[in-house]
């Protein structure tokens, strides 16, 4: 494959110099570092995904996006509401322009590689604008009427400095700074924290039958003490309906 002449990369070209990039670690980082890289990355993510969005009108509820959040280390009403969608949709799309021949790549030609990572990077972009703005003229967050158009603007931009956030994070810890891949790192996280918050959560909800706590953990220990009947207590505490079970 020539590298000469024009192809749809070369689009790209005028856009490397302003997008958001983190430079490939030029040394061997110590082990010690890269432990204290991808803690500060794995603060900076749990801490973006307890952050409320601003301007929200309302998140409650049913969560159309429930069972996938999983996968995309995404947390509804907060700064992660895309998580890492747009970075892994944008790198499959990519990835399936570059397979079909539609976007001709020469892993060989560094400037190749250089045009199409900073491709891959504008796609997740435009995506991740795409899909905040999806998620804000559907209602998710309310009534567009009732947020107003700077407030849905505003959301926009938290979602896009969001994702770019992310997308930093990520390269931190591919270009040698830190351990692995930020993505399967975030994906993890978000399991563990869901796990260890559905077993321990002290918080209490009511569903008719008295104030029960959600935590399977915590509610299996607060209803073997407070019934009378300990094998209906546990049994309850395992088969319960609507809130986590043990």
């Amino acid at each position: 494959m020539s590298s000469g002449g024009f192809r749809i990369l070369h689009l790209v070209k005028p856009f490397i110099g302003i997008l958001p990039e983190v430079e490939q670690a030029k040394r061997n980082v110590p082990f010690r570092e890269k432990v204290l890289y991808t803690a500060v990355a794995l603060f900076v993510f749990l801490v973006c995904s307890q952050l409320p969005l601003y301007g929200i009108h309302t998140s409650a509820g049913a969560d159309p996006f429930y069972w996938a959040r999983v996968i995309m280390a995404s947390n509804r009403g907060t700064c992660m509401e895309l998580g890492i969608g747009p970075s892994v949709t944008s790198g499959l799309v990519m990835q399936l322009l570059s397979g079909s021949k539609l976007i001709e790549v020469d892993t060989s030609i560094p400037e190749d590689v250089e045009l199409f990572q900073a491709a891959n990077k504008m796609m997740g972009f435009i995506i991740c604008i795409g899909q905040a703005m999806a998620y804000v003229v559907s209602g998710m967050y309310g009534s567009i009427n009732d947020i107003g158009y700077v407030k849905a603007a505003m959301i926009v931009g938290q979602l896009f400095l969001a994702t770019i956030i992310v997308t930093l994070l990520d390269e931190l810890l591919q270009k040698g700074y830190g351990f692995g891949s930020g993505v399967s790192l975030f994906i993890a996280t978000n399991i563990c924290e869901s796990i260890v918050w559905k077993s321990f959560s002290p918080q209490t909800i009511n569903r008719g039958r008295g104030a029960e706590f959600e935590g399977a953990l915590v509610a299996l220990f607060h209803l073997t003490l407070t019934r009378g009947d300990k094998v209906k207590a546990v049994k309850e505490a395992f088969y319960r309906g609507n809130l986590p079970n043990c």
